[in-house]
C-alpha cells in the first residue's frame, strides 16, 4: 500500500483544502484536461479530469499522489504523467471510484500505488 499515491502531499503549492474543479491539467508533455471533480479524503484524495476532445470526452481518475504542482494564481496543476499515460489508464468508473478498493487498487497500481 502507498498512501502517498493517495494523498496531496507530494504537490507543491498545494494548499490543503483547495478547490482544484476548473483548473487546467498539464501533463510533462502537454496540456490534458481540466479538473471537473477532486476530493482532499485522507489516504483516498484524487482528481477527476475531463480530457474535452483530446481523447473523444473521456474522463480519467488520476490518484492525488500524480499531481507534482499547483499554481492558485494560473489555475493549474501539473501532474507527473505523459499525455500516452492519462491515455492509457483505467476507465473512470464513477460509480466504483470511491467504495471498491479493487477499482481503487488498479488504478493506484497502473500509476505506480496501490489504495487502502
Amino acid at each position: 500500500m502507498t498512501e502517498a499515491m493517495w494523498g496531496y502531499e507530494g504537490a507543491e503549492g498545494y494548499a490543503a483544502g483547495s478547490d482544484l474543479t476548473g483548473y487546467r491539467v498539464e501533463a510533462t508533455d502537454g496540456h490534458i484536461g481540466k479538473v471537473d471533480k477532486h476530493t482532499v479524503d485522507v489516504g483516498a484524495g484524487y482528481i477527476v479530469v475531463d480530457t474535452g476532445p483530446w481523447i473523444f470526452g473521456r474522463e480519467v481518475l488520476l490518484p492525488a499522489g500524480t499531481i507534482t504542482r499547483v499554481d492558485d494564481a494560473e489555475k493549474t496543476v501539473w501532474v507527473g504523467r505523459t499525455r500516452d499515460e492519462v491515455k492509457n489508464s483505467p476507465e473512470y468508473d464513477k460509480d466504483r471510484h470511491g467504495d471498491d478498493p479493487a477499482y481503487r487498487n488498479q488504478v493506484g497500481g497502473y500509476y505506480g500505488g496501490t489504495a487502502v
